[in-house]
């Protein structure tokens, strides 16, 4: 039939259409040998990532993650208390990535001169409800030239996961579940 994909038709029974598109897609994943996995697991550990992730994001992308930013909410910096927690601190200095901040409220030279061995640098966060390219272009400037398909922001609220589309980055974490409960 002109224009068929090739796939099984519809008239044959839905059990083995699954299957044939199952072993379709089977056929279509790489099978990694087995030190390419080792050094993405161990590459996902020193991203502080659980390998799940990791591999989804490499999968969604085709690309390592280079950069993490952060908000200030995400880091828990405010202007009255711009020192990270310990624990925040410590998985910080332990990334091997780059370390960005997105001030929300706050000054970035704040952040960055209480915390200058835990981050690399630090922007002003996207304003409260801006518009698609405001947001574009405040993510953009922060990025610099750092490709954006590898970097993920890590936010703790609804408004910063709205900044995933516009920075075109390659995924949002919450705070939460990066830093740990």
């Amino acid at each position: 039939m002109l224009g068929h994909n090739g796939g099984p038709s519809v008239a044959e029974g839905k059990a083995w259409r699954v299957h044939c598109w199952r072993v379709a897609r089977a056929a279509l994943l790489p099978t990694l040998p087995i030190e390419v996995l080792r050094t993405r697991v161990k590459r996902a550990k020193d991203l502080g990532l659980e390998y799940k992730t990791y591999a989804s994001v490499r999968a969604s992308t085709g690309h390592d993650v280079v950069a993490f930013l952060f908000s200030s909410n995400a880091l828990r910096v405010t202007a009255l208390k711009p020192v990270l927690p310990q624990a925040r601190a410590n998985k910080l200095a332990s990334l091997e990535a780059g370390r960005l901040a997105l001030a929300v409220a706050m000054p970035p030279a704040l952040i960055m001169a209480a915390n200058p061995d835990h981050l690399d640098e630090a922007h002003a966060a996207p304003p409260p409800f801006a518009c698609f390219a405001e947001a574009r272009i405040a993510l953009r400037a922060a990025l610099g030239r750092t490709p954006s398909d590898r970097v993920i922001l890590i936010g703790d609220t609804g408004l910063e996961r709205d900044w995933l589309d516009p920075g075109r980055l390659a995924a949002y974490l919450t705070a939460e579940r990066y830093f740990g409960g």
